[in-house]
């Protein structure tokens, strides 16, 4: 089907194409029972104003990049739909795209704002993203850069972070509190921030306890089901009775460990993840997880991107603390 024209719609009425485009664009210059009659029939015929196409002949932006690693990942697409419902209520058009976790795709992600003419680009950087070089390379003078979750401290602009140490903190204090011994970790990959500021995390509850921290029950890379389930079979092998796991997935992967193994969990095996997928509480027994409150994430990007465009904010990091949800997965005292 073919989309009706300006033209089309000035033919319709019997009057200029440049009266039905003032209309459509909200000038002063046309009468307002005129722009209503325009836009009743522009809306009959089914007519789409292309925002961009206009927003560029008035040499203005207003289209922002959303660039995430995973978009089917609870966590990031709350962060997307929160972020969008701010953008486009201050009228920008938004473009979402993925990275599935490569370096390669992050930069063609990074080159398809950089061909819309992007007012800003709000990034969640790939696993494969060892620094931000990429990022300067790819995005022009004039774009504001928000980054989220994943951030490299070295490149300008604001950054919107989870209190990642705190919370794995807790979580692993919460372990420890119910009785179990030896807590492992599926540590995720520690190239990335906010991996190691998990890992710390677990680090400084056990030291505070007194207990060793032993580095064969540190699993890296380990943030996929598959990937957890093995690093599982290995802390299980190597005596642990609970992990705390950067991830919602890799903790999946753990459960899927310790029924193969016959243990009962919580009983004879704690496990929290990291994320609060939805999962996570339909689950028999329900996984314990650290809620990273994407809505609230996703919410402070996009306005820290509206505040750098009219030139009120400087670069600084937002921090968001993360909740710990407890479940049936580490409660092993109210089990017993």
């Amino acid at each position: 089907m073919i989309k009706p024209t300006i033209t089309d719609i000035a033919n319709e009425m019997g009057i200029t194409p440049s009266t039905v485009s003032r209309a459509l664009a909200g000038s002063p210059r046309v009468k307002e029972s005129t722009r209503e009659a325009i836009e009743r029939k522009a809306k009959e015929m089914g007519y789409e104003r292309n925002v961009m196409a206009s927003n560029l002949r008035k040499g203005v932006a207003k289209t922002v990049g959303i660039i995430v690693p995973r978009i089917n990942r609870q966590f990031f697409s709350n962060v997307i739909s929160s972020a969008e419902s701010i953008l486009e209520e201050a009228g920008y058009t938004v473009i979402i795209c993925q990275s599935h976790e490569t370096l390669e795709d992050e930069i063609k992600a990074l080159k398809t704002m950089r061909a819309n003419q992007v007012a800003g680009v709000l990034i969640s950087h790939s696993i494969q993203s060892v620094n931000g070089d990429h990022i300067l390379e790819n995005i022009h003078d004039g774009v504001e850069l928000v980054q989220f979750d994943r951030v490299f401290d070295n490149l300008p602009g604001i950054k919107v972070v989870n209190d990642g140490v705190k919370g794995s903190y807790e979580a692993t204090k919460s372990l420890i509190a119910n009785g179990y011994k030896k807590i492992g970790t599926l540590a995720g990959y520690l190239g990335a921030q906010l991996f190691k500021d998990r890992k710390e995390g677990y680090v400084m509850a056990l030291k505070e306890a007194g207990i060793p921290v032993d580095e064969d029950i540190i699993f890296e890379d380990s943030i996929l089901r598959a990937t957890g389930y093995q690093s599982a079979l290995k802390a299980i092998e190597r005596g642990c009775d609970a992990l705390y796991c950067a991830g919602d997935f890799s903790a999946l992967g753990a459960f899927d460990a310790v029924r193969e193994a016959g243990l009962d969990v919580p009983g004879q095996f704690g496990i929290i993840g990291t994320a609060n997928e939805h999962f996570t509480g339909l689950m028999s027994p329900t996984m314990s997880s650290l809620e990273q409150r994407p809505d609230r994430m996703g919410t402070e990007a996009a306005r820290a991107f509206l505040d750098a465009v009219e030139g009120k904010q400087e670069d600084r990091k937002i921090v968001i603390p993360m909740e710990l949800i407890i479940r049936q997965s580490s409660s092993r005292k109210q089990q017993q």
